[in-house]
């Protein structure tokens, strides 16, 4: 069954090809910066690739998928060409040495704050428990394959010889203040991704503007691929001096030292568009002299909540720890992340996590159901059969989620649960369930938790939920007192609640 996919390159749909009939395909996601919990909007992109990659795998194809873990040289200033800001591993270094004084520390961060490497390796843990949690499959790969998720801080000398080379091909060049950048000028296809044009360019954008870097650059876009820093946190030894990789730079030589010169995929959130993968592309064709890098770019878009985006002044924004926390499963998770069109902006909604929750329920009765039912005869063939190539054909369609979840909903509707086995006919059900086995292949929901029990054992959601109830019935009858007594009561027990345009929101507090 053909894949046809939207390439952000391109600005088209077209049908998947990869580079080599044998071999195969080459699929590099950008992974977290690991210097705090993985928020979901992080994780939707993550799951939009790990779908991608089940569909390949169910039309046919060996996969080959590689997902970094940054943890050095991404700035707090991600569209500024000249790395601005700070290392983002400097930002959580300070955080946690703040959380250790005032007594926020989580329990588990047994982690000396003022090791970068040591709360790299905390969140990249916490990041890969969460990751398996969810399902996803490259998180599970890595236990045998370590390089499957590569951290750039173990790739520095590779990085060096990649900016050597590019140094030598006139793509790159010291600067006065000793900083080697990118010529962009060097690579004519600059933009094409981000269809950004040198003149729309302006360095600093979204960031500062420093006119002293401005004035030993040969041009406003070039981005930096070496700062010499004596006094940077994470620095290593180079031709140019002490100093750190620039972010761009990391996933280039990550992707080519263990995919190739020329890859197939490339994904990412679209946020990453430019600069991060214009300037991928760049680095790599610049070294390699090849025409292309990836040959098909795959990027999801944002996600809101009630319709907003993230905050965490609003109470809006949650990592997976946070929901489970709450009693979410881990099932209603992945569902709700993945079953809007990852090219349209999703909106997260507690509402639509229980709506995912209820539809895992009846996959998983389905799934009990047909297993039972396995050896029992019915006519040929049956609902899921009958529906597995439109399945196919609908995720062909531009990984259209939403239409596969609903040719699975209606051929599920069409077992006869709840009615006594007829047992004739020339087909049995185990060929439904191993058709279902093969869309969850695709889902990856049937094999996770379904239920879960809050982190902290004393903590009762069914009791938090009506007394959150109680507080809006009050408000709504004026009666104030009774909403803010249970405020101060919710307050007492660890759990602080937030009011927004989407409702009220309530999250556990360290005590």
């Amino acid at each position: 069954m053909p894949l046809d996919l939207y390439n952000t390159l391109t600005k088209q749909v077209e049908r998947f090809e990869p580079l080599s009939p044998e071999g195969p395909v080459t699929f590099y996601s950008c992974g977290p910066t690991v210097y705090d919990y993985a928020h979901i909007g992080n994780f939707r992109s993550f799951l939009n690739a790990d779908v991608l990659r089940r569909t390949l795998e169910v039309m046919g194809h060996q996969v080959l998928h590689v997902m970094n873990i940054t943890d050095v040289g991404h700035m707090t200033e991600d569209t500024d060409p000249d790395g601005g800001g700070e290392d983002k591993m400097e930002v959580a270094s300070r955080r946690m040495l703040e959380d250790k004084k005032s007594g926020k520390l989580p329990e588990d961060a047994n982690v000396d704050p003022g090791d970068p490497m040591a709360i790299a390796d905390f969140y990249a843990d916490a990041f890969l428990q969460d990751a398996r949690m969810l399902g996803l499959k490259v998180a599970f790969e890595v236990e045998q394959r370590s390089e499957l998720m590569p951290r750039p801080s173990m790739m520095v000398p590779d990085m060096i010889k990649l900016i050597e080379t590019l140094i030598e091909r006139d793509h790159a060049y010291v600067a006065e203040d000793g900083v080697v950048y990118f010529d962009v000028q060097s690579f004519p296809d600059y933009g094409r991704l981000s269809g950004n044009t040198l003149d729309a360019v302006r360095s600093g954008e979204g960031g500062r503007v420093d006119m002293a870097t401005q004035a030993v650059k040969r041009n406003p876009a070039d981005f930096m691929l070496w700062k010499p820093d004596s006094k940077h946190l994470m620095r290593w030894p180079s031709p140019w001096g002490e100093g750190y990789p620039g972010w761009h730079l990391e996933c280039s030589v990550m992707a080519r030292q263990l995919l190739g010169d020329v890859i197939d995929l490339h994904s990412g959130g679209e946020d990453n568009i430019f600069p991060h993968h214009e300037c991928e592309i760049a680095q790599s064709c610049g070294a390699t002299g090849e025409e292309s890098f990836a040959r098909y770019w795959f990027h999801t878009r944002h996600l809101m909540v009630d319709g907003s985006k993230m905050s965490k002044s609003a109470g809006t924004f949650f990592t997976i720890r946070d929901l489970l926390d709450r009693g979410v499963s881990p099932a209603a998770i992945r569902l709700e992340l993945i079953r809007t069109h990852y090219r349209i902006n999703s909106n997260f909604t507690f509402q639509g996590l229980k709506d995912a929750q209820r539809q895992v329920d009846r996959w998983k009765r389905l799934d009990s159901w047909l297993e039972a039912n396995a050896e029992s005869h019915r006519p040929s063939p049956g609902p899921l059969e009958a529906a597995w190539p439109r399945f196919l054909e609908t995720l062909g369609n531009d990984l259209n989620m939403a239409g596969a979840i609903g040719v699975l909903s209606e051929a599920a509707s069409s077992v006869p649960m709840n009615e006594p086995v007829a047992d004739d006919g020339d087909g049995t059900w185990s060929i439904d369930r191993d058709i279902l086995n093969r869309m969850n292949h695709v889902l990856g929901v049937l094999d996770l938790q379904s239920e879960v029990e809050p982190a902290a054992g004393d903590l009762d959601v069914g009791w938090i939920e009506s007394q959150l109830t109680a507080r809006v019935e009050a408000r709504e009858r004026k009666d104030w007192a009774a909403a803010d007594r249970i405020r101060d009561e919710l307050l007492e027990k660890g759990i602080e609640i937030k009011d927004g345009s989407g409702g009220t929101t309530w999250k556990r507090i360290v005590q």
